[in-house]
């Protein structure tokens, strides 16, 4: 006899520590029907309608591995019809992308927003999968075999949810029509390093949400035209940097009246005093506040041409502790205090833990599509069960304020899992119809050293399946 899910030790466990009454977890299983009636209208038939409300229950679900095959059979259902769906289905993904900007945007939208920007690899076998290869994957911190995504995501003092996604398609990919000719790839998806599809991604998704920010680790940072591009859209910016970016201070002079030369960041902040340091506190953390050291000044770089480009603000983070990891970051806020400007650049390091953990929560990594249609459409519909769950947890924090911090998505995953049908059983009902690593434009770096990304700073991310 199995265990009913509410009964499960984990779940048990679970309730406790997250102080939720059994209640509780069942009107977040209640919820998730009113909030698939938001979406079900923008599949075309209502066979999708079906599927989408099975595949998106079962990422929600206890199941392991949560690729199209075990998913179906959680429901007594054949494959091959959820394989079709998910990997070549004839519904508009971008629609339901609209819709789920709106849904943020109502929910947790702030003038005072921050839009993160972030790849993220997928590592694969084999060389079928649209734009796998040998490329860097940031999650291993080498090169491996993989497809690499680049991801938007939005985080105000309300929460935090995912916006955009673009799968990276390599010049060689991009250049062979016999490989892109099998993985559907349309004719109008071209070669883009990187920072292009970042751009790309706020010009469709920035305007449904109100925003101030964009960050973003040293890979984007590092780009001149890109930070260049955010000026001239008035966003203020907070990018990772490599330690060795070359670096002048402003509004220095030598004692020849000399102004001074360019150095690598990390030379000019080991030169600097102890007194330039500020204590920053960055969030209430589980073991209490979590705080930061960091010094700022205007400083000038040089932009891919060798020219010197125009006064922006370095600043420089490091951990607290006898050996700190430092971070470093250029800024256009030159005139806003300096502990706004770190706390705005921390969220990208919450933002990469979500996307992390939801690779394991909601599957994010756990599919066998191979086109570019099916990619797309997979992470779509892990972005409506991720986005679930966030609101799931915002609802679960307002409601239990206590000494621990709200539930996590990942505390809220077997909470908010729909229990299994009965095997065969009937589901169909009346619905409402309706840029490789470091290649690229880039800071001129000093020759010979490592770049250390603030990606790195000490953290040790989290395994997802893939």
């Amino acid at each position: 006899m199995s265990i009913p899910l509410l009964e499960r030790p984990e779940a048990l466990v679970l309730l406790n520590d997250a102080e939720l009454h059994p209640a509780i977890v069942r009107a977040c299983q209640e919820r998730l029907t009113p909030y698939l009636e938001r979406y079900l209208p923008l599949f075309y038939r209502i066979e999708q309608r079906d599927h989408a409300r099975v595949v998106i229950e079962g990422k929600l679900s206890g199941l392991e591995r949560k690729t199209c095959e075990p998913i179906a059979r959680r429901v007594g259902e054949n494959r091959k019809p959820i394989q079709v769906f998910v990997g070549a289905g004839a519904w508009d993904d971008e629609a339901v992308m609209r819709e789920l900007r709106v849904h943020v945007g109502e929910e947790i939208g702030d003038p005072d927003g921050i839009l993160v920007i972030d790849g993220s690899g997928f590592v694969k076998k084999g060389e079928d999968s649209c734009g796998v290869q040998r490329q860097w994957c940031g999650r291993l911190g080498k090169v491996e075999n993989c497809q690499v995504g680049v991801f938007l995501t939005y985080a105000t003092a309300h929460g935090h949810a995912p916006l955009d996604r673009q799968l990276f398609l390599p010049k060689d990919w991009a250049n062979d029509a016999a490989r892109r000719a099998p993985c559907h790839v349309p004719d109008t998806v071209v070669f883009q390093e990187k920072w292009r599809i970042a751009q790309a991604l706020i010009e469709r998704s920035g305007p449904d949400v109100p925003h101030r920010w964009v960050v973003g680790d040293d890979e984007f940072g590092r780009v001149s035209a890109w930070r260049a591009w955010l000026r001239q859209q008035r966003k203020f910016y907070v990018m990772d940097v490599p330690s060795n970016t070359l670096v002048r201070e402003v509004g220095v002079r030598g004692a020849d009246g000399a102004r001074p030369k360019f150095e690598t960041a990390q030379a000019w902040t080991a030169r600097q005093p102890k007194r330039r340091w500020k204590t920053i506190t960055i969030r209430d953390g589980e073991k209490g506040p979590l705080r930061v050291q960091a010094l700022a000044a205007l400083v000038q770089t040089k932009d891919d041409d060798g020219c010197v480009g125009p006064v922006e603000r370095l600043v420089v983070t490091r951990t607290l502790g006898a050996q700190p990891d430092y971070a470093y970051h250029l800024s256009n806020a030159k005139h806003v205090p300096l502990p706004k400007v770190v706390r705005v650049g921390s969220a990208r390091h919450r933002i990469e833990e979500v996307l992390q953990e939801a690779k394991g929560e909601v599957g994010l990594s756990h599919y066998e599509v191979r086109s570019w249609v099916g990619w797309h459409h997979h992470m779509t519909l892990s972005f409506l069960a991720l986005w679930f769950l966030v609101l799931e947890q915002r609802r679960v924090g307002k409601k239990n304020p206590g000494h621990h911090d709200p539930a996590s998505a990942a505390d809220l995953h077997e909470a908010a899992a729909v229990p299994a049908p009965a095997a065969g059983a009937h589901r169909r009902g009346n619905h409402a119809s309706a840029a490789t690593h470091g290649g690229g434009p880039h800071l001129p770096l000093l020759q010979g050293r490592q770049a250390f990304s603030a990606a790195s700073s000490g953290r040790n991310l989290k395994a997802g399946k893939c």
